[in-house]
């Protein structure tokens, strides 16, 4: 498993493990069923505190993402791909307002804004 941590990113360090393995599952990195680091074992790889790798697993299970199994450990949970997409599709869908409502107050036209999307979607810099 991948996990890479920023210090600078703004995000909690729980946040960045729970998004990161979120991504993994959703982009079928991690499949249900496959085991996931002890705690512990994260905590040491990444050089975090117990606590912190805790709450990460604890987010992912309450959001149905893991399965705890007492004694064996946490792996992937089984998961409803069209109920993940509809998540994703969701999310996704609200940081688009945001950003719409702050093009439309910048007087950005709509040709700017799907410009901008296009080099930021094929990964392009500004």
């Amino acid at each position: 498993m991948n996990i890479i941590l920023s210090n600078s990113s703004g995000k909690p360090i729980y946040e960045q493990i729970a998004n990161q393995v979120k991504e993994q599952i959703m982009t079928g990195e991690l499949a249900a069923g496959d085991a996931l680091p002890s705690m512990r074992l994260l905590a040491r790889e990444l050089r975090i505190s117990v606590i912190t790798t805790k709450r990460a697993y604890e987010e992912l299970e309450r959001e149905g993402f893991l399965e705890n199994v007492p004694g064996k450990g946490c792996f992937v949970a089984s998961q409803n791909r069209e109920l993940l997409r509809e998540t994703l599709l969701r999310r996704v869908e609200e940081h688009l307002s945001q950003a719409v409502e702050e093009a439309r107050k910048g007087g950005l036209s709509l040709e700017e804004i799907h410009e901008m999307l296009d080099i930021l979607y094929k990964g392009e810099n500004l």
